[in-house]
C-alpha cells in the first residue's frame, strides 16, 4: 500500500479517483483498509482547504424544521409563543441567549450557527 499525504490539488484529485475505484471494497480487506485511510486523508484535506461557512441562525432553524418535520408549534417550548417564533423566522426578532441554549439542546443545532450574525 503506497499512501502519501495530500499536498496539492492534483494529489487531491488523484486520491478521489483512487477512492472511486475502491468504493466496492469489502471491510477488513486490504482494499477496504486503504479506502478508510484515503477517506481520512481526503477529509483532512477538505477541512483545511474547503472551509464551509455556517448557516445563519434563521436558516439553521428552518433547515432543522424541514429535516425533522417540525412546525411553529414545535418550536414554542424553545422560542416562545407562536407569534414570537414567526418574528424570529421572519427576522424581525433576534434570538436571545436562552433561545439559543434551548434550540441547541433540543434540536442539536450547532451553537456557532445560532450565535452567528444574521445575513
Amino acid at each position: 500500500m503506497n499512501i502519501k499525504p495530500i499536498k496539492t490539488d492534483a494529489d487531491y484529485h488523484a486520491v478521489l479517483k483512487e477512492v472511486e475505484s475502491l468504493m466496492t471494497a469489502e471491510p477488513n480487506t486490504p482494499e477496504g483498509e486503504k479506502l478508510d485511510i484515503l477517506a481520512t486523508l481526503i477529509e483532512a484535506y477538505e477541512c483545511k482547504h474547503f472551509l464551509l461557512d455556517l448557516p445563519d441562525p434563521v436558516e439553521a432553524i428552518k433547515f432543522e424544521m424541514e429535516q425533522k418535520g417540525l412546525t411553529v408549534k414545535d418550536l414554542e417550548p424553545m422560542i416562545g409563543k407562536s407569534n414570537r417564533v414567526y418574528e424570529v423566522l421572519n427576522r424581525r426578532r433576534s434570538l436571545t441567549l436562552r433561545m439559543i441554549q434551548k434550540l441547541h439542546q433540543e434540536l442539536g443545532i450547532p451553537a456557532e450557527s445560532l450565535i452567528k450574525q444574521p445575513t
